[in-house]
């Protein structure tokens, strides 16, 4: 890695024409990508964006960096061969709720378990957008779509706790709008030595229009957002609510502060290195979690990759694959 230089984000834009739906959260995530890119000081040629299919896949083509669109739902394995290749590249990987979840949820449950050293965001509007507005992994049950006239009957998948059941090192959710806190994710989530998944609430205005209003518009995200911070306790709705745990059910419960003799003395701590808080947070409903969940550390993937490779060329140090592709042990099937 080189020392910091002063970029902007202008240095960071492709010369191709951003085609996306007016309105789409995508605009405002690549905004903000391309910020923190200028903001992290590396040059352009040490980023590499990967993607697979859907509209956000697109990403590759909007960014001045080294890019790979892939297919669907493998942009997990193409990012490992990257970051694998070369090591010092800063690898993000860009998908969708339905890219990752369905036909690639084999491959983003073994990106995180192996630890990768990339980063992960995926882009959850509930729906598929690209193929024009059929149900998604994400869909709430009930969802009448294209591909479900009736409602669809699938139970959602839940992005954040997927990733906790993978043993991901470092779990966070944001959203498209709330762009401050975006851009501060995606600082955390590139400083952290590991695979990093950022779940960002993202809106698509045509087929799934107003799926997260509840937090994504501002007043409705005073009253419905809870921001977790490391070491702050977990407060909502300006400071008037909280969560504690109750000591008979083992669940997070809402409390006002006030009521009932409650102080924030009753409220939790947030510690995003405990795994049981972690897995409830994610599957809150009311309110939503935002914010780094769950961080640990753990050795990356690509590490052990390399001391093995070093310690096979060590045992061998005069191999040559030519010769070993032409040896004696091939065949010629007629």
């Amino acid at each position: 890695m080189t020392d910091p230089i002063k970029l902007t984000k202008k240095d960071f834009m492709s010369d191709q024409t951003i085609r996306w739906c007016p309105g789409c959260g995508d605009y405002a995530i690549l905004a903000q990508v391309q910020t923190v890119f200028a903001e992290i000081g590396r040059p352009t040629h040490e980023f590499a964006v990967i993607s697979g299919i859907g509209c956000s896949s697109r990403f590759p083509y909007y960014m001045n960096t080294y890019g790979f669109h892939t297919i669907h739902g493998r942009a997990p394995a193409f990012a490992t061969g990257v970051k694998l290749a070369n090591p010092d590249l800063s690898v993000w990987q860009i998908t969708g709720d339905g890219d990752a979840l369905s036909i690639g949820g084999n491959h983003l449950i073994h990106a995180l378990r192996r630890n990768v050293d990339m980063q992960i965001l995926l882009f959850n509007n509930r729906i598929y957008g690209l193929t024009k507005g059929q149900y998604s992994p994400t869909s709430e049950i009930g969802k009448k779509t294209k591909s479900s006239p009736m409602g669809s009957v699938d139970h959602p998948v839940e992005p954040c706790a997927l990733a906790l059941g993978s043993d991901a090192t470092f779990i966070c959710r944001t959203m498209d709008l709330d762009v401050k806190h975006l851009r501060a994710m995606l600082h955390e989530s590139y400083n952290h030595k590991g695979c990093s998944f950022v779940e960002i609430f993202q809106e698509c205005n045509i087929f799934n229009e107003g799926a997260f209003d509840s937090v994504r518009k501002p007043k409705e995200r005073k009253i419905n957002a809870l921001y977790c911070e490391h070491g702050k306790p977990l407060l909502f709705n300006k400071g008037t609510q909280g969560l504690r745990l109750n000591s008979k059910t083992l669940n997070l419960e809402v409390v006002t502060l006030g009521e009932n003799g409650i102080t924030e003395a009753d409220i939790l701590v947030h510690d995003e290195t405990n795994l049981a808080l972690a897995t409830m947070l994610v599957r809150l409903k009311w309110p939503v979690a935002f914010g780094v969940l769950y961080r640990v550390q753990r050795e990356c993937y690509e590490v052990h990759a390399h001391q093995q490779i070093t310690q096979a060329k060590a045992k061998s140090p005069n191999s040559d694959i030519a010769k070993l592709l032409y040896s004696d042990n091939t065949w010629v099937v007629e």
